[in-house]
């Protein structure tokens, strides 16, 4: 062990906090399942399996509390590798990371991993399977947490301030290359880091040349964005982020300036010191510097992504001209990546595959292994919801769950870059609504047809069932499972939204889809309020003959200073999606006012109208590929 890794015994030890075995049937669940627990807290058992790797790292009789298989992989990395539990020194004489490495014993040099933890309160303790996993490839690991975060008293706490990836965390990066290079003299190095970690990763690339390769797993480009799009504030995400910090209050865990900031998003003031501060800490802001170095960049990244949304990470993906890959998930944050962080597979010689191609991208660039990646394609895209599932049965009774098991994947699509996915656009026009408020309709846009005049008023501020997710992390859990929320359209309430819908569609002969959309689609329409300012909530779904659906996408926009009387035209793209829409069914677009995810202008009870005007029709542009 090197001179300057300490065991946690030496400060506070895991072994202390685990008496539990975990057992078999507890690690199926967390590979099943992945790290979040309902309302987007971390599942108590995700946690106690990474505390007792650690703890069996530290003391091989703590292996007994393991599974045989995870047992014996503890042991296979206790031969070849000295596990360590370093305070990693930084600018900062009060800041000294928590920290976890495993040193290759055999000769090297041999090329390193780091891995900037999460944003979550167990710090670098929740991937103690990916650690292990690495070092069994080959790989020095240097595993951290963040300045600020996790549970004060956890061993894999790091004190400070959190700097939300700013200037002091990636100094913090490069003072983790620093002990590492001084530790171990690895021959490369990689940055491996899921969520917050990817971002971070990505930061320290950009601003410290001995980076050499970047893996970046539910990933984003552009925290500004992330935070506030479309005059909308994203405040389920924040809420949630503030409660994975660990911490009891804001002034526990962030500096004054970062109090202020939140205090500004909190109450929708002074927005464009939140955009500056978040464009600061965006690998947007600088893909330049990692254009420069040539760095090897892989992104992860889902569908229906509640924390950074997709098009902040797509633009950011664009503008690298490095060797770069990009994979598209069905689900939501964390989910496709995460139970592989965390476990191993459900079943023997399943494989989980997001995970494994970020292992193989580190393992080609790294190692120089030729495994398939350099004949790769930029972009591969799981299209939603196209995998085969069959009931799952109680097996006492018998009966039906209700839930759905996945028996073949969903289908996966490979182009050279993102500007192949969408080959054209298909222009749908907004009709007026029928007698006694019939839904409109979305018909094809004739090339010589006048524009259609019409208005459709809607009452706002009340949510209908029109929502983008049932809860945060939980929907796209079930996406990812085989079990995509299902709407029943007949509820939406029309009184609080508009509807419009085309006919069953037929795509054309030899095709499997009626519509294969693909890339970002776009609305145009005018819009006026009597309150000074509107919220409009765009969704599209793919509606079933029985009028049930299953949702493509959606985003909000929320537009300020209206003249009472005065229609405004507004545009704007909704999020990336790749969705095959079955023969026969319809497509719908719907618009409320409000969402729980969203901070929105809606005031209560107030008329909201939606027009088409002449000359200026009211448009959705659907991609298609």
């Amino acid at each position: 062990m090197p001179e300057d890794a300490t065991t946690f015994s030496s400060f506070t030890s895991f072994g202390s906090l685990v008496s539990e075995a975990v057992t078999e049937s507890d690690v199926a669940r967390v590979a099943a399942h992945g790290m979040w627990a309902p309302g987007g807290t971390l599942d108590p058992d995700a946690v106690r399996l990474g505390q007792t790797l650690a703890a069996a790292l530290e003391d091989e009789s703590r292996a007994a509390l393991l599974p045989v298989e995870l047992a014996e992989l503890v042991a296979q990395v206790r031969a070849i590798a000295v596990p360590g539990f370093p305070r990693i020194e930084t600018d900062d004489e009060d800041v000294r990371l928590s920290a976890f490495t495993l040193r290759q014993l055999g000769p090297g040099p041999h090329p390193l991993v780091v891995v900037p933890a999460g944003w979550q309160p167990l710090g670098w303790a929740l991937f103690m399977y990916a650690y292990l996993t690495l070092a069994a490839r080959g790989y020095h690991v240097v595993a951290y947490t963040p300045r600020g975060l996790g549970l004060r008293g956890l061993p894999s706490t790091s004190p400070g301030h959190i700097d939300v990836a700013g200037p002091k965390d990636w100094a913090d990066g490069s003072a983790v290359i620093d002990y590492a290079v001084d530790a171990f003299g690895p021959g490369v190095i990689g940055f491996l880091g899921t969520s917050y970690g990817s971002g971070i990763s990505q930061l320290v690339a950009a601003h410290d040349d001995r980076v050499q390769a970047v893996a970046a797993l539910s990933t984003w480009g552009d925290l500004a964005t992330s935070l506030y799009a479309n005059g909308v504030r994203h405040v389920e995400a924040v809420t949630a982020l503030l409660r994975l910090t660990g911490g009891t209050s804001a002034e526990e865990r962030f500096d004054e300036e970062t109090r202020e900031i939140l205090a500004h998003f909190r109450a929708g003031a002074n927005m464009a010191a939140v955009v500056d501060w978040g464009t600061l800490r965006a690998p947007r802001s600088y893909v330049e510097l990692t254009n420069e170095k040539g760095t090897p960049t892989f992104f992860s990244n889902t569908w229906h992504e509640s924390l950074f949304a997709a098009n902040q990470t797509l633009d950011t993906f664009n503008a690298l001209t490095v060797p770069k890959r990009l994979n598209m998930w069905i689900g939501d944050h964390a989910v496709p990546e995460g139970r592989g962080l965390i476990a191993p597979p459900v079943r023997p010689g399943d494989v989980n595959i997001p995970v494994q191609e970020a292992y193989a991208w580190l393992d080609h660039h790294l190692k120089g292994d030729r495994n398939g990646v350099e004949d790769w394609a930029a972009v591969s895209s799981q299209v939603m919801f196209t995998y085969r599932t069959v009931p799952l049965r109680d097996p006492e009774t018998g009966r039906p769950t209700g839930e759905y098991e996945i028996v073949e994947p969903a289908l996966r699509e490979n182009r050279r870059d993102w500007a192949e996915v969408t080959t054209g656009f298909e222009r749908l026009v907004l009709t007026g609504g029928g007698a006694g408020g019939a839904d409109g309709g979305l018909v094809p846009a004739a090339p010589d047809a006048a524009a259609e005049h019409w208005e459709r008023p809607f009452v706002a501020g009340v949510d209908t069932e029109a929502t983008a997710m049932a809860g945060m992390l939980e929907t796209g859990r079930e996406e990812w499972a085989g079990n995509p929320r299902i709407y029943d359209t007949q509820k939406i309430d029309r009184t609080h939204a508009l509807v419009w819908t085309t006919g069953p569609l037929t795509g054309p002969a030899g095709s499997t889809a009626a519509r294969r959309v693909r890339g970002i689609p776009r609305l145009a329409l005018s819009v006026r309020s009597a309150a000074g300012s509107a919220t409009l909530v765009a969704h599209l779904f793919d509606v079933a003959e029985d009028d049930t659906a299953r949702i493509i996408t959606h985003e909000p926009l929320n537009v300020d200073g209206l003249t009472p009387g005065e229609d405004r035209a507004v545009s704007w793209e909704l999020q990336a999606a790749a969705y095959d829409i079955p023969e026969g069914h319809r497509l719908m677009l719907v618009i409320d006012s409000k969402d729980p995810l969203y901070g929105d202008l809606s005031v209560v009870w107030t008329q909201t109208v939606v027009s088409a005007r002449a000359g200026a029709p009211a448009v959705l542009e659907l991609p298609l590929g």
